[in-house]
């Protein structure tokens, strides 16, 4: 298996997989921010639909940020990982002042992307749930939760790159998935692409308006 050139050419190759999916479907592509907006961008240009953001928030564990103990999105709608908690000792306390760090920076997101836009309208849809890759899985689980909310007909995640363990995992909470990569040792999702640089605001602003 061989990496993504960028995320822009791992939407590309999404595409393709997913044209049977959007076809003769009142399709949205939903991307998390920031990573997954330049793949979900070129999804929803390649099968010409609709592109809006889910905005969700890794839970760090404190001191090892890097390592997800959970998820928050914008609607409220949280998990926390006991078992990741409990192994690492995390409090409660801990826990609470890390999901209103997180909480306050998806509100600025929520100006910085929509503004004054209203949330898409997701009833009876199919929505195309986009990341740049799954490693534990957290975030795109509250995401569906969250959009579940919406109501939609469907929700089907599409990611690059995912673990089979957390591919396998998401089928139990999306209706479908979509994976071009599934490497049986999978270290991490930058591992995966050779230009893996951090998605600006801007980038993801500029995205969102020429979906849109």
């Amino acid at each position: 298996m061989t990496p993504f050139r960028n995320r822009a050419a791992a939407g590309r190759e999404l595409a393709a997989r997913l044209a049977e999916d959007a076809r003769n479907r009142d399709a949205i592509v939903l991307a998390l921010p920031r990573g997954g907006v330049p793949v979900g961008y070129e999804i929803s240009r390649e099968l010409r639909i609709p592109m809006d953001v889910v905005l969700v928030r890794k839970l760090g564990v404190p001191g090892r940020e890097e390592l997800a103990m959970g998820a928050v999105a914008t609607s409220g709608v949280s998990f926390v990982d006991q078992w990741t908690v409990e192994r690492l000792s995390v409090t409660r306390e801990q826990i609470e002042a890390v999901i209103e760090r997180e909480r306050c920076e998806l509100a600025r997101r929520e100006r910085e992307y929509r503004g004054d836009l209203p949330q898409p309208e997701l009833r009876d849809k199919t929505v195309i749930c986009v990341d740049d890759g799954l490693a534990t899985g957290a975030s795109m689980r509250v995401a569906i939760a969250a959009i579940r909310e919406g109501h939609p007909a469907h929700i089907i995640v599409a990611v690059p790159v995912a673990a089979p363990a957390i591919a396998e995992a998401m089928r139990n909470v999306a209706d479908g998935i979509v994976v071009a990569r599934l490497p049986e040792h999978m270290r991490a999702v930058s591992a995966w692409y050779l230009d893996f640089s951090q998605t600006t605001d801007e980038e993801v602003r500029d995205l969102l308006a020429r979906a849109r």
